[in-house]
């Protein structure tokens, strides 16, 4: 036989054992199977991976709405109405009840002014004050002092529910333990959610309703939590621990500050308490020297410009010294 033929079919015998190799190895060593089984596991983790971006976008834009939602509440409150100054005050009068005690306390600021200075300017001031400034110092005072228990209750009404939730109590039982184990104002106020939860009000509508009696940042700290809690879910045991960790530090903060502030507080003290002092120690002493302040036009008139400078003073020094936490 030629050499040049066998050389051929030699040749011939390769190429086509090589296509067959090439064409039919991957599926005798297993290759095939391999690549199909690691594409069968890697389409449930890409659509895993895919589920939980989705429930991540998800969750962002229920916590994004709960904040809008909560914003546009508090937007809404801007405007207190006399009934609502007097609920965050812990009173029970009705409008028409404030009313009669602002025109009694008129009368009596007026004519306690007539009889003093037996003028009718200052019995008009008298009655001014008395109907428009003492009903509303007096209700702004009541309201702070109110919010300041609450404040310092509230947290321990939060370590309670905490407690409680740890233990496998559900969340109304543990309200209903602040609400009668609790100090006033805090007790109360829990009541109140108790009771609006049994007329058919949602929690966290009757927890934001809490915000509108106590307008505080603790009571809205606590709806938040709330209101993001019930549409995403998560630990509210957790949640609520660290809430009430954040409200002692802000109280423990608060305390620091005014601890620091109190020798600055004293200094504004005594220095506005200086010149009346002063006046009134002349006017035992020397009262022909000093009565020329109310006696003369120009005395009346220097002594009005202090008053308004003494003012001012007051309310810088009084700025200076209050710090909001």
């Amino acid at each position: 036989m030629d050499l040049s033929l066998i050389a051929v079919i030699v040749l011939a015998t390769l190429a086509v054992g090589g296509v067959v190799y090439a064409l039919f190895y991957p599926l005798l060593s297993g290759q095939a199977r391999a690549e199909k089984r690691r594409k069968e596991f890697a389409a449930p983790v890409a659509a895993r991976m895919v589920d939980r971006e989705a429930q991540a976008k998800q969750k962002r834009g229920q916590i994004a709405q709960s904040l809008k939602e909560i914003e546009n509440r508090e937007n809404a409150r801007s405007k207190v109405s006399l009934e609502t100054r007097l609920l965050q005050a812990g009173l029970s009068w009705n409008r028409r009840r404030y009313y009669i005690v602002s025109a009694i306390s008129a009368v009596i600021t007026g004519i306690l002014l007539l009889i003093l200075t037996a003028n009718l300017i200052f019995f008009a001031v008298g009655l001014f004050i008395g109907g428009f400034g003492l009903p509303s110092w007096f209700l702004s005072r009541a309201r702070t002092k109110r919010l300041k228990k609450f404040a310092i209750e509230f947290p321990n009404a939060i370590d309670v529910i905490v407690r409680g939730i740890k233990s496998g109590l559900p969340l109304n039982d543990c309200l209903r333990i602040v609400a009668s184990e609790a100090a006033e104002p805090v007790g109360g106020e829990f009541r109140l959610i108790i009771e609006s939860q049994t007329l058919g009000l949602p929690l966290t509508d009757a927890s934001a309703k809490l915000f509108e009696r106590m307008p505080c940042a603790e009571a809205n700290f606590f709806g938040i939590v709330l209101a993001i809690q019930q549409k995403t879910g998560g630990n509210l045991s957790e949640t609520l621990g660290n809430l009430s960790r954040v409200l002692r530090e802000r109280r423990k903060m608060r305390d620091k500050i005014q601890a620091v502030s109190m020798e600055a507080k004293a200094s504004a003290a005594i220095i506005g308490a200086l010149p009346p002092t002063v006046a009134i120690l002349v006017y035992l002493t020397s009262p022909k020297y000093i009565e020329l302040l109310w006696i003369t036009q120009t005395g009346k008139v220097a002594l009005v410009a202090c008053g308004v400078w003494m003012l001012v003073g007051i309310m810088i020094m009084r700025k200076m010294i209050n710090f909001n936490i």
